[in-house]
């Protein structure tokens, strides 16, 4: 080999291809692009670019609880493990979910009014936003650290602070290199590869770790509080018995991590499509393992289809590194 010649990059394995079938005619495809990476950063298979790049949205809200446990905050108010659930989830604004994100800030003595998610369209209050949980779990972290719960969803603020340095640690990068813009609730989310993503998910879910535990226990004791019944997230982690925590994100970003192994799953539709990544996530699933074909089976009944005349078919392999 000559010493002086560039190694030539390796070229990307196949991506999954999510089709759309109307009475058996394809009439539309999406591409997904998927990477499997153990808690210590290592890619163990791949398809598409496992290199790619995306804002992680709401797959990060496990992540961005981690300082209010970290902190002493839970114990401190006496958070119960669907309060963590809710936290990390993005829920559908039934009165449970309300009631359970008004007791979070009922426990650490904030109004409502504090919170900075926006009202939903035909709804009356943020309490009903999705993502109304994460900014319950931010204020509550201000109360106890006695920060200031105005702007606490600023990047500058130290509850952002505190996220992007759980996020920096684990990744082994200096804060500072995170590139961050504004999530649709006020958060910031922050552009990263999907091995980063997937890296931050089997570090989640990597046994030994108290603070991790904690709110992969919760999310998959709780599914219901994570979405809500019917939907992708909880139906996962309710059909895998809680062997998986699974997160999604929105314009194609889904994340799952396989509990007590350390492996992590991040999938990205490039075109953003909801629909695709749940089949594609399926697919992966199926392939690893991670699923049983009863729980593989009705899943895909769930949501591969799309009445009355069109399905979603998935196929394609992770390829192993």
């Amino acid at each position: 080999m000559n010493p002086g010649k560039p190694l030539e990059k390796r070229p990307n394995p196949p991506s999954l291809t999510v089709r759309v079938l109307r009475e058996g005619i394809v009439e539309s495809e999406h591409r997904a692009h998927a990477a499997l990476v153990d808690a210590r950063g290592r890619l163990r298979a791949a398809a598409g670019a496992a290199d790619g790049q995306t804002f992680a949205r709401s797959s990060l809200k496990p992540l961005q609880g981690l300082p209010v446990s970290w902190s002493g905050a839970g114990d401190r108010f006496g958070f119960q493990e669907a309060d963590w659930a809710v936290m990390c989830g993005s829920h559908r604004g039934t009165m449970t979910h309300v009631r359970q994100v008004f007791r979070i800030l009922w426990r650490c003595d904030v109004d409502p009014s504090r919170l900075v998610c926006p009202v939903p369209a035909g709804k009356n209050s943020p309490l009903q936003h999705n993502c109304s949980g994460k900014h319950a779990g931010a204020l509550a972290l201000c109360r106890h650290q006695h920060w200031d719960l105005s702007a606490y969803a600023s990047p500058s603020h130290p509850a952002q602070r505190a996220i992007a340095e759980v996020l920096g640690e684990w990744l082994g990068l200096p804060p500072a290199e995170l590139m961050a813009a504004r999530d649709d609730c006020g958060f910031p989310t922050y552009l990263l590869g999907l091995q980063q993503l997937a890296h931050l998910y089997g570090r989640l879910t990597l046994s030994g770790e108290t603070h991790s535990e904690r709110l992969v226990r919760a999310m998959t004791r709780h599914p219901e509080m994570v979405a809500g019944a019917g939907a992708f997230d909880t139906e996962v982690m309710r059909l895998s018995g809680g062997e998986l925590v699974c997160k999604g994100g929105a314009e194609g970003v889904q994340c799952v991590g396989r509990v007590n192994e350390g492996l992590g799953l991040a999938i990205k539709v490039w075109d953003g499509a909801d629909r695709a990544k749940r089949v594609a996530t399926l697919r992966a699933l199926a392939q690893l393992g991670w699923l049983s074909p009863a729980a593989t089976e009705a899943l895909m009944e769930q949501f591969a289809l799309l009445p009355p005349y069109s399905r979603l078919e998935a196929s394609g392999e992770l390829t192993w590194q």
